[in-house]
């Protein structure tokens, strides 16, 4: 039987020259999320709305204190609100003055900021979530107890988290892309 077989010639690569060497990078487009665009924004200011209603009706209450996981739900919360405020001034600026927001130490920090919030604020909603089925269902104990505002400001916390997860994965993709 008579197979062909297929013939390999070496061929040179041309030799670089100067402008192909030192040629901008290109970089991928701003998606709607990322830091510095009107998505971002959006999902800023969801974040920071969604949270102050979270402390806003935990603190409402008087016996939040009782649970350690609501102290930390406060906290992580308070932390994640100021977080994304401060974020939100940063892409209203950045959009003002058509800047993008590529620069590797700034989107370094937007990153980390953004997944040690995300892990409070998940980790105390979380928390506060166990503490509130134990109060309502094991305990029978909402007539002492404020649980709907519990419940309330758990369920906020965890929009809030649903909100800063595509700002993490977004900042931390716009990381690694570089």
């Amino acid at each position: 039987m008579n197979v062909s077989r297929p013939a390999i010639h070496p061929v040179e690569a041309p030799p670089m020259t100067e402008a192909a060497v030192h040629r901008p990078r290109v970089r991928m487009k701003d998606i709607p999320g990322m830091p510095g665009t009107k998505g971002g924004l959006f999902l800023r200011l969801f974040q920071f709305i969604s949270s102050i209603i979270s402390v806003s009706v935990m603190a409402t209450t008087n016996d939040f204190r009782s649970a350690t996981a609501f102290c930390y739900l406060v906290l992580a919360v308070g932390l994640q609100s100021l977080w994304s405020l401060s974020l939100a001034f940063v892409d209203i600026y950045a959009i003002l003055v058509k800047r993008s927001l590529r620069n590797h130490v700034a989107l370094r920090l937007f990153t980390i900021g953004d997944g040690i919030t995300s892990t409070l604020t998940f980790a105390a909603a979380s928390a506060s979530a166990g503490i509130t089925v134990l109060i309502g269902n094991d305990l029978d104990k909402c007539g002492l107890n404020h649980c709907t505002q519990f419940e309330t400001a758990t369920a906020m916390a965890f929009i809030s988290w649903f909100a800063m997860s595509p700002s993490f994965l977004l900042s931390f993709w716009s990381l690694a892309s570089q």
